[in-house]
């Protein structure tokens, strides 16, 4: 079973259909994808505790995997500096549809303003993005100006740090697999420490947030 095209059916999702993420083997995952984060609706509304994640964000901020933008948004009306980057055009079309700044680009490739960013956001479970957590984060190192940090949606105590392969069905219909990570709050230190990052993890009322700063050397 290969499966849609990953962009063509979280489109499907950005439009509001239901959706359901799960592993290889069909176990649903979507409890785990982001914390309280509720895959069926949580893309397009304002969800419990954004409003106390974005006040951990400082400076300008770049929002990774921002879909339809509901984040980049807020941000912007606290006046900050924000751009969204995705890799799904209904993402990004969304986001700009909010009138706020958004492109179509992978966080691995060439990044507007590398190194200058005071914020990278990885809301909504983001940390996951390419499978590979440590990678993802020495990647966001270079897009940070000295003292910068990382805001990230965690999963809950207890969790743990799992790799795989997941499909995302939405729409009536189900992707090919794509790579994708969950790391709980328990985990986190040693995934920041082995890409150069210290951490903090914070309680928003049940939604779990971690946020890192590269280690002093």
């Amino acid at each position: 079973m290969s499966g849609y095209p990953v962009s063509a059916v979280f489109a499907q999702a950005f439009r509001g259909h239901p959706c359901v993420v799960a592993t290889a083997e069909h176990e649903d995952v979507s409890a785990h994808v982001a914390t309280p984060f509720d895959v069926q609706h949580g893309w397009t509304g304002t969800m419990a505790g954004d409003h106390a994640l974005l006040d951990l964000c400082d400076g300008p901020t770049l929002d990774v995997g921002c879909g339809p933008g509901r984040m980049t948004e807020l941000l912007a009306e606290r006046g900050r500096v924000a751009l969204g980057i995705d890799v799904v055009p209904e993402a990004v079309w969304q986001t700009r549809d909010r009138g706020v700044a958004a492109i179509l680009r992978d966080v691995f490739e060439s990044v507007p303003a590398e190194g200058r960013w005071h914020t990278v956001l990885l809301a909504d479970g983001n940390l996951g993005i390419g499978g590979d957590p440590v990678r993802l984060l020495r990647r966001v190192a270079q897009l940070l100006t000295p003292g910068g940090r990382v805001v990230a949606d965690v999963a809950p105590p207890g969790t743990g740090w799992h790799t795989g392969t997941v499909r995302l069905t939405s729409g009536g219909m189900t992707s090919e697999p794509f790579p994708w990570a969950v790391v709980g709050a328990d985990a986190l230190g040693e995934v920041a420490t082995r890409a150069g990052f210290s951490a903090r993890t914070l309680d928003l009322d049940g939604r779990w947030v971690g946020v890192l700063q590269e280690a002093a050397a």
